[in-house]
């Protein structure tokens, strides 16, 4: 597909996350595309000491010495320059109408799964919950509505077996950059046109909370094993022993033990939790108001934790 050869796209940038540094930095990469101000979170307080951070995609705009403004919200915010496109990726905000149709030809989001399917905040994580064997990028053109924007292109990857959610959120990186480039030139150009979605295949993913991270040991071992899989480590998944928090942060599934479900069982080194179909073997554990710690150390410190239950 052809690009421009003397005309840049002037660029207006909307995101937050890791992810969307990959994609930003593509876009600076290019020699026909003018990255001219970019919009991002406000800095939040992190970890446990809660110190003020800035979101990853600040720190790469500053380093190129791009403009960068963080609204605490976009309902009053107003563009001031007039750019030939928007793009957006993991931006963290609802973008409204106003903002949306200022730029010459709108604004492009990179969304991490096959649109119609995972509209919403947590499309990586739900494929992974889902255990879902394969997944993709959209490049849409972006509406009013949560993800029901017209298609322009889509990249499709297989999911590994053992993909967590920073594994996955990379590898779709890499293509969503990569699927922008080839789409963003003939879109401008008109000669690649938007395609509505769908309705028929539509499906949503939430907002997780830290509740939705609690394991049901009535589940099967590979149920909690994809649990597991997108939600590392964000909440991280947990369970609960003589009413403390034990949250897990870094298991397989077993499949051929057999262990009544929510019970623990330790060989030597190796501890295990029954499931309904298999069990789980924990490698790193934390217990609350404690350290994280490899199962060898949790182990020497809480051997009498041997037949007891886990809820």
């Amino acid at each position: 597909m052809s690009e421009p050869k003397e005309k840049n796209l002037s660029v207006i940038f909307f995101g937050t996350h890791i992810f969307a540094t990959v994609i930003l930095q593509a876009l600076i990469d290019h020699p026909h595309i003018d990255v001219q101000k970019v919009i991002t979170q406000p800095d939040r307080p992190v970890g446990r000491k809660k110190i003020i951070t800035p979101p990853p995609v600040k720190l790469l705009a500053q380093k190129h010495t791009i403009p960068v403004d963080q609204p605490a919200s976009l309902k009053t915010y107003t563009l001031e320059e007039t750019y030939d496109i928007g793009i957006t990726a993991q931006y963290g905000g609802l973008i409204p109408p106003h903002i949306l149709d200022s730029p010459t030809h709108n604004i492009l989001n990179v969304h991490t799964s096959l649109l119609p399917k995972y509209r919403g905040a947590t499309p990586i994580q739900s494929a992974l919950i889902h255990g879902d064997d394969k997944t993709g990028v959209t490049i849409m053109k972006m509406g009013v509505g949560l993800d029901t924007g017209p298609i322009l292109l889509q990249k499709s990857i297989d999911i590994d077996k053992d993909d967590t959610y920073p594994m996955l959120d990379k590898k779709l990186a890499q293509i969503g950059t990569k699927a922008l480039i080839e789409a963003i030139f003939p879109y401008a150009e008109g000669t690649l046109l938007p395609q509505n979605q769908d309705e028929r295949l539509v499906s949503h993913c939430k907002q997780f909370s830290r509740e939705d991270g609690r394991i049901d040991w009535n589940k099967s071992a590979k149920e909690i094993y994809n649990q597991y899989r997108g939600m590392t480590p964000w909440p991280g998944i947990w369970t609960t022993w003589n009413n403390k928090r034990l949250k897990l942060i870094d298991i397989q599934p077993i499949k051929d033990i057999d262990i009544p479900s929510g019970k623990v069982h330790r060989e030597e080194n190796i501890l295990y939790i029954g499931c309904t179909n298999g069990a789980i073997s924990v490698l790193h554990i934390q217990l609350e108001g404690k350290p994280q710690m490899d199962i060898k150390a949790f182990i020497t410190g809480y051997k009498h934790i041997e037949g007891e239950k886990v809820v």
